[in-house]
C-alpha cells in the first residue's frame, strides 16, 4: 500500500504531540485484549489524534531506511508503553481500555499542559 496517496491521515510522534498541545484530543484502541503475564499487561493498542470535529490522525512509526520508507501502524503491546507515551506526551493520568474494541479519550486539561517536558 503507498501510505502516501492511500492513507494520508497518519502522523509520527512529534506531530501527534503537537496536535494534542492543540486541543485534538488523543484515542487509544484496544485491537487485542489484554492479558497479564508475569508482573505486566499485554494487548495490542493503538491511537489516534481526533479533533473536535472528526478529523482523525492514526499514530505511526518514522519511517526507516532499512524498511524502505514504509510506514507502519505504532501499536503498544503493554500498558505500561502505553502510560509511559502517555506521560511523555504530557498526561497526568491514564484510562486505558482492556478489552478488544474499547476505546477511551483523553483530552489535554490546562494543568497538564506545561508538564510534557
Amino acid at each position: 500500500m503507498n501510505w502516501e496517496v492511500e492513507a494520508p491521515n497518519v502522523v509520527t510522534e512529534a506531530r501527534f504531540r503537537e496536535l494534542v498541545e492543540s486541543g485534538y484530543s488523543a484515542e487509544i484502541l484496544c485491537q487485542e485484549s489484554a492479558h497479564k503475564k508475569g508482573p505486566s499487561y499485554y494487548g495490542i493498542w493503538i491511537m489516534r489524534a481526533v479533533s473536535d470535529d472528526g478529523v482523525e490522525k492514526l499514530l505511526v512509526t518514522a519511517r526507516t531506511r532499512t524498511t524502505h520508507n514504509d510506514i507502519k501502524i505504532r501499536e503498544f503491546k503493554t500498558i505500561t508503553g502505553v502510560v509511559s507515551f502517555l506521560v511523555r506526551i504530557g498526561f497526568s493520568h491514564a484510562d486505558v481500555p482492556l478489552e478488544e474494541g474499547q476505546r477511551t479519550t483523553h483530552k489535554l486539561a490546562t494543568a497538564d499542559k506545561g508538564s510534557s517536558s
